[in-house]
Formats: structure tokens, sequence, C-alpha cells
């Protein structure tokens, strides 16, 4: 296909695609029109059920063949296996978060009072330890989106593996910053 017919193609496409949102902007448009005059007219003021709560009882997105399974569990105050993985997950990220913020305010103390040896060794020992027991956390939260992935009905529903490497140098990084910070003010 030479560049000419190419280029020709693409305008004569464009141009169906203008007319196609003008006319459904236009039909848009109508209807909001139609909606408004009869809201003015006072059409909705009478329907069968205003005030009463709306039936969400079915949800159009749950996929038919797990339907009378979900009601089943719903019934029973159940969930699936997989939402209740996905709640512990996200129980355990903001845990690992947390305890990563708790340290670098931890750091904070100890470098502010560089002056005693005998707590940077005593700081260097148990940043040592709290690394590694944050890979342990990583690794364990890892394993467990594997299993929420595995166990979850669709594949759209499921969750980003995470990179224990990537998401331990953000971690690392984060207090190091906090004790460079801490060298370059006391020099």
């Amino acid at each position: 296909m030479s560049e000419k017919s190419l280029e020709e193609e693409i305008k004569i496409k464009a141009q169906q695609n203008r007319r196609l949102a003008r006319y459904m902007s236009s039909t848009q448009d109508l209807v909001e029109e139609q909606i408004r005059k009869a809201r003015a007219k006072g059409d909705f003021d009478n329907l069968e059920g205003k005030g009463k709560p709306i039936d969400l009882y079915e949800n159009p997105f749950e996929p038919a063949e797990l339907r009378m399974a979900f009601k089943i569990l719903k019934d029973n105050d159940c969930a699936p296996f997989w939402i209740e993985l996905g709640k512990e997950i996200d129980a355990l990220i903001e845990k690992f978060w947390k305890e990563v913020e708790y340290f670098k305010r931890y750091t904070e103390m100890v470098v502010s009072d560089q002056n005693l040896s005998v707590s940077m060794t005593r700081f260097n020992k148990k940043k040592a330890s709290f690394y590694f027991e944050q890979r342990l956390e990583m690794e364990k939260i890892v394993k467990k989106i594997v299993d929420y992935n595995i166990h979850c009905p669709t594949f759209r529903m499921g969750r980003p593996n995470l990179n224990v490497d990537d998401e331990m140098i953000k971690m690392i990084s984060e207090i190091e910053k906090i004790i460079e910070k801490a060298k370059k003010s006391s020099d």
C-alpha cells in the first residue's frame, strides 16, 4: 500500500469518525433535553417504587455460573476464598509500609544523636535485621498474591505481582536517605 493511499484512507476514516461523534453527541443532547423536559413537567414525580431502596441483589457483572455459589456463601455470611485472601493481602501490604514508617521514625531519632557509637552499632544491627524481616514479609505477600491470582475466577480481577527486590530497594532507599541527610547535617 502506498503512502498516499494510506493517508487518504486515514482521512476518510477520520471524517467518518467525526460524523459519528457529532451524531452521538447530538443524540445524547436530545435524550438529556427530553429528560429535562419530563422532569420539569413532573413526569418522574409519581413513579412506582419512589422513595424505596433499589434492589441491588443481583450483580450484573457476576459470572452466571458462579451466581448460586456466591448466593450460598452470602447467605451464610461467608466470602469466597479469593476475596478473603485479597483482604488479607491488602492488610499485609498496609502493615508492611506502616512498619517501614515506624522504622523511618526510629532511624531519624537514632541518627540525630550520632555521638553515641554504641547506639549506632546497635542501630546498624537492628537495621540489618529489619531489612531481613521485611524481605521475608514481602516474599510472604508475593506468595499470597500468586495464590490469589490462582483462585481468582477471572484473570481481569487478578492482582499484579510485586517484585520483592524492587520493593526492598524502594524501602531501603527511603531509610538510607534519612541516614544520609543526618550525616550531611552533622558535618
